[in-house]
């Protein structure tokens, strides 16, 4: 055989094996975070991207698009081809941001689709060390003898941070100023540096400098005690009953996909998270492996959560024109 035949044989063999190959070969998933780096729904991101992919035949990355407590990233994936290549990790934000913007550019239950439920992830408030502090009922000593004279630091306007510490300094009676950053780690390096007094932080966020001495954690803001720190007491238990927060995890797609499609990323993502390195690098990262959810089933919680989450908005008094 000459080198010219071989030469061409060659160059039909890779177009017929191009044309042979699955469409998914060639596929990329993007997961839009949006947060910055440090946030939970990055940080969570990143533990299964790679699995997912895998599980999928395809290329899963990780985009992160921060800004507007979330909803700039959001809005992106909002307007996306409902084609199952572009999702969002979601958290607690997503929901309670149909209630605190006055003029959001879309629905967070009508323009989305649950695709998987990965768990659910607990707070914690938490003051720098310099600031004298042991506990909760010590901080909001403190807060009320300085109204509006201490600050506290979030991960944007809008965030489940902000959020979550604007409903303590309710339910407490607190008046505090707020100081959005970019992403949960830049709100807790704040503290770290003792230049803001508070964070309401992720578990996630604030668990790797439990034992750093520029930060005291306060109170957890679960309605029992977190197994992850099981000697932190609740808000409720410290002194401001009734007060709880926190955040489920999940994979939500553009409205309006396939219902083939939806059951295949859902059985994928589930497969996902019953592999236990995967569910032990979550438990990790503090979160409460859930999964195994129906696409129906995840859909009803998000529905749940956002009546919810109104209540909570209407509570914290925030809200961002």
């Amino acid at each position: 055989m000459t080198p010219r035949i071989i030469a061409r044989a060659l160059v039909a063999f890779t177009v017929a094996a191009a044309a042979a190959s699955p469409a998914l070969a060639q596929r990329v998933i993007r997961i839009v975070v949006p947060f910055g780096p440090g946030a939970v729904q990055d940080t969570v991101a990143r533990t299964f991207n790679a699995e997912l992919g895998q599980a999928l035949g395809a290329s899963v990355v990780v985009e992160n698009r921060p800004g507007a407590g979330g909803t700039i990233g959001t809005g992106q994936v909002a307007k996306s081809p409902a084609d199952g290549n572009t999702l969002v990790l979601a958290a607690a934000s997503h929901t309670l941001a149909g209630h605190l913007y006055s003029k959001l550019q879309y629905d967070p239950i009508k323009d989305f689709t649950g695709i998987a439920y990965i768990g659910n992830s607990g707070y914690v408030i938490a003051a720098p060390g310099n600031l004298g502090v042991n506990n909760l009922a010590d901080y909001v000593k403190l807060a009320k003898s300085r109204p509006g004279q201490m600050n506290y630091a979030s991960a944007g306007n809008g965030s489940a941070t902000h959020l979550g510490m604007a409903y303590f300094l309710a339910q407490a009676g607190l008046q505090m100023q707020h100081l959005p950053f970019k992403s949960t780690g830049d709100a807790v390096n704040e503290v770290l540096a003792g230049r803001v007094q508070g964070v309401v932080s992720s578990l996630i966020g604030i668990v790797p400098f439990k034992q750093d001495a520029r930060v005291k954690l306060l109170a957890y803001t679960g309605a029992q005690r977190s197994r992850f720190l099981p000697e932190l007491p609740t808000v409720a238990e410290a002194g401001v009953p009734n007060y709880k927060f926190d955040s489920w995890i999940g994979l939500l797609a553009p409205a309006g996909m396939p219902k083939a499609e939806l059951d295949k990323l859902n059985a994928a993502m589930n497969k996902v998270l019953a592999d236990p390195a995967v569910q032990q690098r979550l438990t990790n990262l503090g979160v409460e492996v859930g999964g195994n959810l129906s696409v129906d089933q995840f859909q009803k919680l998000l529905r749940e959560d956002y009546d919810s989450a109104g209540a909570l908005v209407k509570a914290s008094g925030a809200r961002i024109e």
